[in-house]
């Protein structure tokens, strides 16, 4: 295991406090390595290992606990231990009526609690009815390219030039257990196509108990392959008649909904530059690792562009912006991110390679006279040409400089 250091940081900044520490994230992120390290950083820094619990609710010695009178059963025999006890409760939305029991171990006092989970639904309402107020939620997102960098220097992989390194990045995606050994593109696209199957079944099919999988598999096979495009329900509505299939407006909805509660999706929602102000239609969903992508519809060429954008809105979003797609007129702007009073205005594009590309690409900016940076995105390494004021960045180097 490697260290990622945003998220030990975080996790060692909350140490000790009242505070219910919530890693959530997609399947497979990291989130269970995480917990581990910060076990691994309790005991270096002097806490006595039994004076921590570390229960999965995915291995098979507690595949049994299923439920509230199961869960508490299971703590009140550790908490006969005296002094301050650490809990670290891995994929905790397994167990049924897991917040009262949680809510419970605060009352107890003297108790530091840490918690990961799979399921954003789950855990949002669960801990705000009973937990509200007392808990900090630290979203955990696969590896940036930045990290997958890290994990190559730490072993022992001399790093080539940064286009060459993006590129690989890009063909491999961002889950954990594919940058921690050397695989074949054949057998990355075997593991992320078994962790997209697990997120289906376990945390879709399973928990809400969908009868037609055939059907979504179809509605999420077009979501995917539309990433970076405007969403609309009713072109999910006609690809599936197309394909003799039919499926009601409500239900779309409910599918979107549950892919955006297991991290497998993400929305951006539509922002008037001019107006400054947020818009209810016309967003687009970007997918919690590119690599879903692959795994489902295939590696082709025609999905780079939308690839390109999933890899620079992950990384906004890994670096606490809130992100949306901008209005300016008639014109989109691909990304608007915005956090604290700090805005960047981004249009993301694969190469400026022709005079009616750089046109359009900068020309999106048109009009927008405030301050903030204005910023061309491309994998053009020697690019000079910027226009008034606009920038134009490395694609790469945007991602390992971002702050």
């Amino acid at each position: 295991m490697f260290e990622r250091a945003a998220y030990s940081e975080k996790l060692e900044a909350f140490k000790n406090s009242s505070l219910v520490k919530v890693l959530c994230g997609l399947r497979r992120a990291g989130k269970s390595s995480i917990l581990l390290m910060h076990r691994d950083s309790l005991i270096n820094s002097g806490v006595l290992p039994e004076k921590i619990s570390h229960i999965s609710f995915e291995n098979l010695e507690y595949l049994n606990i299923k439920n509230e009178r199961q869960f508490t059963k299971l703590v009140k025999g550790i908490l006969n231990k005296k002094g301050r006890h650490y809990f670290l409760f891995d994929e905790i939305q397994n167990v049924d009526g897991w917040e009262r029991v949680i809510n419970g171990l605060l009352a107890n006092g003297n108790i530091d609690i840490y918690l990961t989970g799979s399921n954003s639904k789950l855990l949002s309402s669960e801990l705000s009815t009973h937990i509200a107020g007392r808990f900090v939620k630290i979203f955990v997102s696969p590896l940036s390219f930045s990290e997958a960098l890290f994990f190559k220097k730490e072993r022992g992989i001399e790093l080539k030039n940064t286009l060459d390194e993006f590129d690989d990045y890009l063909k491999k995606g961002g889950f954990p257990i594919i940058h921690a050994g050397d695989y074949s593109l054949e057998q990355i696209d075997n593991i992320v196509s078994d962790i997209y199957s697990s997120i289906v079944l376990k945390d879709i099919i399973e928990r809400y108990k969908i009868r037609n999988i055939e059907l979504l598999n179809r509605v999420i096979k077009f979501i995917f392959d539309n990433i970076g495009n405007i969403f609309s329900a009713k072109s999910v509505s006609d690809y599936l008649k197309s394909e003799k299939r039919k499926l009601d407006i409500e239900t779309i909805y409910f599918y979107m909904s549950m892919l955006e509660s297991v991290f497998a999706i993400r929305k951006a929602e539509r922002y008037d530059v001019r107006g400054k102000g947020i818009l209810k239609t016309q967003e687009k969903y970007y997918l919690g690792d590119h690599s879903l992508l692959f795994a489902v519809n295939g590696r082709k060429l025609s999905h780079i562009s939308g690839i390109l954008e999933n890899i620079v809105y992950n990384e906004l979003i890994r670096k606490g912006y809130d992100v949306y797609i901008g209005k300016n007129n008639d014109k989109e702007i691909d990304f608007v991110a915005k956090k604290s009073n700090k805005t960047l205005y981004l249009q993301v594009a694969m190469r400026l390679d022709s005079k009616s590309t750089i046109d359009r690409e900068f020309g999106v900016f048109k009009g927008i006279n405030d301050n903030h940076p204005k910023i061309v995105l491309s994998l053009d390494k020697d690019f000079s040409e910027n226009q008034n004021g606009i920038e134009q960045k490395f694609l790469p180097d945007f991602l390992l400089e971002l702050r």
